[in-house]
């Protein structure tokens, strides 16, 4: 009988055990997976400027980031045909340099139906997801996104 088999086992077991306790304290996310953030949009242009320009810095600091933002109410506005910023840059612009760096943009389709928004008013890279809150919090639940509100 070979008495190190147990204490191998044993150190094998802990091991996989403190490998396990590891994940689950880090979100489920294993080392060297990019980060995964959910960007929360309800209140507006002057949320949603914030908003991108906290995304654009997010991205400088840490390119590999994987951003999904999920707008709703008047968070929305930015993502419709025409929308500018205070100094009258369009959004569409933004939004369509995010999307190229792996960006993805998500709109209520519960906002459009009650502000009566025909869905071809929205930018062409956003999703329309059937509720952006039920969308925030399968994210955050499902997916292991962390939550960041501008």
């Amino acid at each position: 009988m070979n008495i190190f088999n147990p204490i191998l086992r044993g150190l094998t077991a802990a091991f996989l055990a403190l490998s396990l306790a590891a994940c689950a304290t880090n979100g489920g996310k294993m080392a060297g997976e990019p980060v995964k953030v959910v960007y929360h949009i309800n209140e507006g242009l002057d949320q949603a400027s914030n908003g991108l320009r906290n995304i654009r810095n997010h991205l400088t600091a840490d390119p590999k980031a994987k951003i999904v933002v999920v707008s709703h109410a008047g968070g929305i506005n930015f993502l419709l045909e025409g929308a500018k910023d205070k100094n009258g840059n369009p959004y569409a612009a933004a939004v369509d340099d995010l999307s190229l760096k792996g960006v993805d943009f998500r709109v209520c389709n519960f906002t459009l139906l009650s502000r009566k928004i025909d869905r071809s008013k929205v930018h062409s890279e956003a999703k329309i997801v059937p509720s952006g809150v039920a969308e925030v919090s399968r994210l955050q639940s499902e997916e292991g996104y962390v939550y960041l509100k501008p």
